[in-house]
């Protein structure tokens, strides 16, 4: 995440619209680590460079002062120099300033500026925003606590709202788009699609209620570093999820028109949820009202380039095939971690003749339905949602193979079955009666209900599979008298019908398990599979318990027992573990090839303590960086350093690292983190600052690491972690 002086840099820049600041603040302010004080001062540095808006200042400084109230109610206490800063008069020369400072100061928006809510406000009194969950073309979608559920004892007082963005606020129509929003998706209510509840306004400000999800989108997943495409087998579930919603939506009436990775929310209980049917356009239209006669969402140009058909970019009537379009985008880019088409918009790449390479892991079968769903012309598209999944699926199609050769086998059966009647009715006295065993038999071999009555002895019983139905006056007088014979040729027939076959369990495979793991947000597992007990170690987010991840790996197929090492970690630590934790999985797998400890083990370093620890790297030559992730948010480079420039170590090097003193623990103090990474070539050409912004160093970082997996293999870069917690010397 980047830090408060960031992302006001990059509002100052024009690289941030107004709403995306706003949403990157709340983000920021809540995992920059920093003091409301600092980040008072932080903010006040960066205003005399560049001023905000005045109303945008204000805002900024009010939820810092925010974030000092919360801390204080919740038990903790902020020390530190309270400090003033001057805002600069954005008032013209003359025009005089008034008590509007003094209350614009106290939180309350200069006049003629639009009203901004964010972390901490509350909406109607009701709702209290508590986190931003993401940036959307309509607006901020925040977690928020539904105060009267609380009141209620309600166990899940949580629901997520979408705050209507400032200038599609603007928009004459913009309250016509929402509630147009939640009526549709209060139709489209399937176990696929995000539950919406309601919209409403407080004053300017109009949001829509839906449900809470707890996971993350698509696009964090296929943005993962080094992610390069999962198995078929493991990204079935997904595509199946997706699918499941869009046809749905199709049978209503409804194309989403904007289907992309961020609109899939994959859950912690491995659901799969399609979420923003905002600009959604009925492409059927109901006698009883057409949205589009009112409010054509088309209107607002929301769409998303990669992953828009060609027909959506030429502003022609929305089709279900719009959507499978942007499916087969979705899905090859699943299967192979990069977008069909190099993220060109459909058009470009029809002009360029693009064609997309076939995934080494896909039948001829499945090729060739993704392919028709990549189609650039409706005409030759995929026709259907349901068409593409039954093509697609292997696995529903080994299924239902595997149905009809039952059937067959229950087919022969029968045919067994009237062959041992017929026996027995040429060989026995009583044709006629026999008859009717004959046919009871072969009822029963199929596992239809038999003519015979319930006084029927208990072999004919057995050959009817012991159901009974009504009988007719013919049938109970052949009953009363049965021979023996046919007694004996319905008893065969029925050892021809065999028992089903006990249904095998599942295996418990690594394929299965990798999806679950990837969408536990800021985490670093590794996992391991023996029969059917599967074993995970990492590090997992504070904030995200254990308690739930147990409960998502047991309902895995094939899990039997589940054996749990799992650590906390601080949520300040998620960008650096989101940009390392494939390496730090790749070491685990691999068997924990490079290693790092802390001295002492327990990872406790008080004020004045020696930051010592002990290194390994695998069995080939490699380059060791060692890097110090510090509370304050900068990172100091440990190795390569102006200390211990030389960074390359022999197979099987063993090491310790600041024995000397080199490195002593200081202020501020907290949840810390040392880092190990092993690379098979020198990270940087140049040496960096012995400290700095952790932020800077991890897009640095990512873009390095990119290059070096490119040249030499991801499998070559390995990551371990080390988590620290320091405090103030004992007096």
């Amino acid at each position: 995440m980047a830090s408060l002086a960031r992302v006001i840099h990059d509002f100052q820049n024009g690289e941030l619209s107004r709403e995306e600041f706003v949403a990157q603040l709340d983000s920021t302010l809540v995992t920059e680590g920093l003091g409301p004080t600092q980040l008072l001062e932080m903010l006040g540095t960066a205003h005399r460079k560049a001023p905000l808006p005045e109303d945008l200042y204000i805002e900024v400084r009010r939820r810092i002062e925010l974030l000092r109230v919360s801390n204080v109610a919740a038990g903790g206490e902020e020390t530190g120099i309270q400090t003033t800063v001057e805002i600069p008069s954005v008032v013209p020369a003359g025009a005089g300033r008034t008590g509007a400072s003094a209350s614009t100061a106290n939180g309350i928006h200069a006049a003629g500026h639009d009203q901004i809510k964010g972390i901490g406000d509350t909406l109607n009194n009701r709702f209290v925003l508590e986190e931003c969950l993401g940036v959307g073309g309509m607006g901020t979608v925040y977690k928020a606590l539904d105060l009267r559920k609380l009141e209620a004892s309600d166990r899940k007082p949580y629901l997520a709202i979408k705050v209507l963005n400032v200038q599609f606020r603007g928009n004459p129509n913009s309250l016509v788009a929402l509630q147009r929003e939640a009526r549709k998706a209060q139709v489209l209510a399937h176990r696929n699609i995000i539950t919406v509840y309601d919209f409403d306004r407080d004053g300017p400000i109009v949001y829509l209620t839906m449900e809470y999800l707890s996971g993350k989108p698509l696009s964090q997943l296929l943005r993962t570093p080094g992610y390069q495409g999962m198995p078929v087998r493991a990204a079935l579930p997904i595509v199946r999820g997706m699918c499941s919603a869009l046809a749905y939506a199709h049978e209503r009436g409804f194309v989403h028109c904007d289907f992309k990775p961020a609109n899939v929310f994959l859950t912690t209980n491995a659901e799969v949820k399609v979420i923003d049917f905002g600009i959604a356009r009925v492409f059927q239209r109901p006698e009883e009202e057409s949205d589009a006669t009112v409010f054509d969402p088309g209107s607002l140009g929301a769409l998303t380039p990669a992953y828009a058909s060609p027909e959506m970019i030429e502003h022609r009537e929305p089709d279900p095939r719009d959507d499978i379009y942007a499916l087969g985008c979705i899905t090859y880019e699943l299967l192979t971690g990069h977008h069909p088409f190099d993220r060109l918009s459909a058009t470009q790449a029809r002009n360029a003749e693009f064609k997309p390479q076939r995934p080494p892991n896909l039948d001829a079968r499945q090729w060739r339905a993704l392919r028709a769903a990549l189609s650039f012309d409706r005409a030759t598209r995929m026709p259907s949602v349901t068409r593409f999944i039954a093509e697609f699926d292997n696995e529903a199609r080994a299924e239902k193979s595997g149905t009809l050769a039952k059937a067959g086998l229950a087919g022969a059966a029968v045919i067994c079955a009237a062959a041992v009647a017929v026996f027995a009715w040429r060989s026995g006295p009583s044709r006629h009666s026999e008859a009717q065993v004959a046919a009871g038999a072969s009822q029963g071999a199929s596992g239809e209900a038999a003519s015979l009555p319930a006084q029927t002895s208990g072999t004919v019983a057995a050959a009817t599979s012991g159901t009974e139905g009504p009988a007719s006056g013919a049938a109970d007088a052949a009953s009363a008298n049965l021979p023996s014979a046919s007694a004996s040729a319905a008893n065969a027939s029925a050892a021809f019908v065999a028992p089903p076959p006990p249904v095998p369990k599942p295996a418990l495979t690594l394929s299965a398990v990798t999806p679950v793991l990837a969408q536990v947000p800021c985490s670093a597992l590794s996992a391991a599979t023996q029969d059917h007990t599967l074993s995970v170690r990492g590090y997992l987010s504070q904030r995200y318990s254990v308690a739930r991840l147990k409960d998502g790996l047991m309902a895995l197929p094939g899990v039997d027992a589940l054996k749990l090492d799992v650590a906390p970690l601080a949520d300040d630590k998620c960008d650096t573990v989101k940009a390392l934790a494939p390496y730090w999985t790749q070491n685990w797998q691999a068997g924990h090839v490079a290693g790092l400890q802390v001295r002492p083990p327990s990872g406790q370093l008080s004020e004045g303590d020696a930051l010592v620890v002990d290194v390994s790297t695998p069995g080939y030559d490699s380059y060791v960086n060692l890097d110090y992730y510090q509370l304050d948010g900068n990172v100091v480079h440990m190795v390569p350093s102006p200390r211990a420039k030389d960074n390359q170590a022999p197979p099987h090097y063993a090491a310790t690292v600041g024995s000397a003193g080199d490195w002593v623990i200081a202020k501020p103090f907290g949840s810390e983190m040392v880092v190990l990474l092993i690379t098979p070539a020198p990270l940087f050409d140049k040496p960096r600052p012995e400290a700095e912004p952790r932020a800077d160093y991890l897009r640095a970082l990512d873009t390095r690491l990119a290059q070096i997996a490119a040249k030499y293999g991801r499998d070559r870069i390995l990551a371990d972690f080390a988590p620290i917690t320091t405090k103030p010397h004992a007096p």
